[in-house]
This record gives structure tokens, C-alpha cells and sequence, in this order.
């Protein structure tokens, strides 16, 4: 309920941790001019902020009209979950901290990579576009998207700006407007291996919960885990996995597998918390791990899905 319109400049941290700390009750907001502030009063809490006129606010850009597409948003959650994380946080290479964000036709691709790892999802559009986009957005961005989403059910509308210079994304009551990263993403194509030699597939939640209970042994050993394919009767085998570290001990366990391809030298290593990060990025069901040899990346995959493919890097150990 407004009583009198007005605006105001205060500090975002200021409000949003006071008023995060207020009980669910209704809150008045009244401007003061002596000293000038805004006045908040909540149940039997009360607090005024320095503040400064609402001119001083930087100016909010308007995209100039542009490229303009819908993606739902269940399909934008899972999307940014599956990539988001794989991006670097170093800003040496300030083209690896987005991601990269491919229109064309009905479809859409989103890929991250910091040097270690890739991640690329393939979704669908709402609508088809009519000229292919190719952009760079900050992860940072991305995630902040995927926040303001909350529960919201609704497309998400995106609208990138004739030069490719920024996005904008409406949401729900919220309009979200970056500058795009401006470089040249490696072309992720090239670094997902075609072919592979050995793979296997096993449960998504076994597999998680043998890497978690190896990487409590892996801490302290450069967070290494050995994964090791072994051969059964009809297809069927087991990956073992160890970990071990002088301070601690080792440890080793088996899963369950259908394993296929040659498997005598079907042994590689990861980073514990690569490997965490990649099988959390999968729904339930089954995961298929592929890979060629001990030096060259592992791709794993949700079953035999084609919309989500996760590449690491593996460690070199002596075996």
C-alpha cells in the first residue's frame, strides 16, 4: 500500500539483512529529511538508514531491442545447475568465468569450463529463433537468474541487444540486465572425446556414495581417487575405487557395473571434488563413465541421455 510516492537511495546489504532478520509481519518505509533517510518500523522494531537522492543511482540500461527468446523455466533450473559450477572463478581468463549460451532454431546449448573440466547441457526453446546467437554470459549472472526464479513456473524471457554487448532476462516481477563476456570461448566440441575404449554404467546414487566415502581418505592425499574397471560374467563387473593418503590410511570399495569395451588397462584417476561435483550434477538413475586411457579425459554421461555430457581431466599417479 502506497501512501505517497517517493524513492530513495540506501545501502542493498544494509536492507536486505535487516529486513531478512524481521518477523513476518507488515513493514512501513517513510522518507526523512532531517537528517534524510528512510525509517522503517516492523512490530517493535524500528531503524532509520542514511541514504542519498535517488538521482545519484546509476542509471538502469535499457536493452535496445534485439534477439528475443523464451526458455522454460524447469528447463533454465537444470540448465544452469548442470553448468554453473564447471566455470572458473579466477579472472585470468575472464572468457572461462561465463558461460557460453548457443541459439539456434528450437534449441539451445550452455557450456563451462575452467581448464579442468567441461560441462554441456543441450535444452529446447519455447520458440524457435530465427538467426542463430552465440553469447557469454558471467556464471555469476546465470546463477542469480536461477535465485530469483524461486518457485516461479513461468518462461523465462531473454533478450540479447543488436551488438551482443548485454542480455537482459525477465522474469516474475523482476527484470535482470548484464553486460555479456566479450572473447572467444574454446570450442568445446573439440575437447569432448569422440571415441572411448572402456565404459561403464552404474547406479547414479551408488556411485555418489562410494566417491563420497572415498574422498573422506582423499583429503589429504591431493584429493586423488583411482577408479579401476573390472570384468564380470555377461557384461557384468565392478569399478573399485581407493584412495589413500600417508596421514590417514586408504581405503577401497566396489560398485556394482555393467562394464564393456577392453578393460585391462581401464584404470584413471580424479580429483575427488571434480568427480562430487560432476555425479551432482545428475538426476538419479544411471551414470555411464567412458574413457579411453589413464591420460586421457574421462566423459561421464546420465545413462545413455544425450542431453548432458561432463568432461574431467584426470590426475596422473603411479598405478
Amino acid at each position: 500500500k502506497i501512501d505517497e510516492e517517493g524513492s530513495v537511495t540506501v545501502p542493498a546489504k544494509l536492507l536486505a539483512e535487516f529486513v531478512a532478520s524481521l518477523d513476518a509481519a507488515p513493514i512501513s518505509l517513510d522518507t526523512t529529511q532531517q537528517p534524510f533517510g528512510l525509517q522503517l518500523e516492523c512490530a517493535r522494531n524500528q531503524a532509520r538508514m542514511n541514504a542519498t537522492d535517488a538521482q545519484e543511482f546509476p542509471p538502469i540500461p535499457s536493452v535496445e531491442p534485439g534477439i528475443k527468446v523464451s526458455i522454460g523455466a524447469q528447463e533454465l533450473r537444470t540448465a544452469v545447475h548442470r553448468v554453473g559450477f564447471a566455470a572458473a572463478t579466477e579472472e585470468s581468463r575472464p572468457v572461462l568465468t561465463g558461460i557460453k549460451v548457443v541459439l539456434n532454431g528450437n534449441s539451445f546449448s550452455m557450456a563451462a569450463a575452467d581448464g579442468f573440466r567441461l560441462a554441456v547441457h543441450y535444452g529446447h526453446l519455447e520458440e524457435a529463433v530465427e538467426n542463430p546467437v552465440d553469447i557469454i554470459v558471467p556464471a555469476r549472472t546465470m546463477n542469480e537468474v536461477v535465485r530469483l526464479l524461486g518457485d516461479q513456473e513461468e518462461a523465462v524471457e531473454v533478450v540479447v541487444n543488436s551488438s551482443s554487448s548485454q542480455v537482459l532476462f525477465r522474469l516474475k516481477g523482476t527484470e535482470l540486465i548484464s553486460q555479456l563476456v566479450q572473447g572467444t570461448f574454446p570450442n568445446f566440441d573439440q575437447l569432448i572425446p569422440q571415441t572411448h575404449t572402456a565404459r561403464a554404467t552404474v547406479g547414479h546414487q551408488e556411485f555418489l556414495r562410494a566417491v563420497r566415502t572415498a574422498a573422506i581418505f582423499a583429503r589429504d592425499g591431493s584429493g586423488i581417487i583411482r577408479l579401476e574397471m573390472r570384468s564380470g560374467e555377461d557384461g557384468q563387473g565392478q569399478i573399485c575405487l581407493s584412495a589413500r593418503a600417508e596421514e590417514r590410511g586408504e581405503h577401497e570399495g566396489e560398485i556394482e557395473a555393467t562394464v564393456e569395451g577392453d578393460i585391462a588397462e581401464a584404470k584413471i584417476a580424479f580429483n575427488s571434488r571434480y568427480l562430487l561435483d560432476a555425479l551432482g550434477a545428475m538426476e538419479k538413475g544411471k551414470v555411464s563413465l567412458e574413457m579411453t586411457s589413464s591420460a586421457s579425459p574421462g566423459v561421464f554421461k546420465p545413462g545413455d541421455a544425450q542431453d548432458y555430457i561432463h568432461v574431467v581431466m584426470p590426475m596422473f599417479v603411479q598405478w
